[in-house]
């Protein structure tokens, strides 16, 4: 079953329509009419299975069926904060990341990230995050779109901190140390509906000027496994275990 974020101007009570892109994917990709049903998402009560009833220029006019009664997202809001890196690997980490359950992005310019924005770039770039992050949201069957804010400086992500009940920051030393605060001890200290902001590094990781930013702000370094791992590899191990932790075990 298709399904389509709709904009709460769109609603009133139990009709809506969907109109701009989603449009265009209704009818000329997926080809539906009226009687044919899809999953629309209000941002506020959630998913309704609906009806389509009319078919016009731009726009497509729905009934809601039955609202649907959903449990898609994780206990906890992780915010993943993912340093610049080369090519893709920002792209797949909010992809990958949406469908393993976080809450909201934001691209991090530390002081090793390869990659440089310039302030024209960054509003393209983040547009086309976000609509990565509706994608993958769409597919993944989540109830919510993950928000991917501007870039951010360390001075910015440090101001952050009041926001969260957890912040944390996932740093490659910790791999090396034969003792070290597991995953699982982290998590067990998590509560539901608690807020977490979890920072990554890029390729060549954190400078020592940052990790002592981080430290002395009050953000806790994690160990993710006794590997080495790629930048766009550890939100998602984070992501992974967290969610094994909380909703499988």
């Amino acid at each position: 079953m298709q399904r389509y974020f709709v904009d709460q101007e769109c609603w009133n009570d139990d009709a809506l329509y969907v109109n701009g892109e989603d449009t265009h994917h209704i009818v000329r990709v997926m080809r539906m009419g009226e009687g044919d049903n899809l999953v629309a998402i209000h941002p506020e009560k959630g998913p309704a299975l609906c009806e389509i009833t009319k078919v016009a220029e731009d726009v497509v006019h729905c009934i809601v069926v039955t609202w649907m009664e959903e449990d898609r997202e994780l206990p906890v809001h992780v915010t993943i904060v993912a340093s610049l890196g080369k090519g893709d690997k920002l792209e797949q980490i909010v992809q990958k990341g949406t469908e393993l359950g976080a809450s909201a992005f934001i691209p991090y310019q530390a002081d090793r990230s390869v990659a440089k924005w310039d302030q024209k770039k960054a509003v393209k770039k983040v547009e086309r995050l976000q609509k990565i992050s509706k994608e993958a949201s769409e597919q993944s069957e989540r109830t919510i779109i993950p928000e991917v804010q501007s870039v951010h400086t360390i001075h910015q992500l440090l101001e952050l901190k009041e926001q969260y009940d957890h912040c944390l920051f996932g740093y490659a030393k910790e791999a090396r140390q034969e003792k070290s605060r597991s995953l699982s001890e982290v998590f067990g200290s998590l509560k539901r509906e608690e807020s977490v902001l979890v920072v990554f590094g890029p390729e060549g990781g954190f400078s020592e000027s940052e990790v002592e930013k981080l430290l002395h702000e009050g953000f806790n370094s994690i160990r993710l496994g006794p590997r080495i791992l790629r930048m766009e590899t550890a939100p998602l191990y984070f992501l992974s275990s967290l969610s094994y932790k909380l909703e499988e075990v």
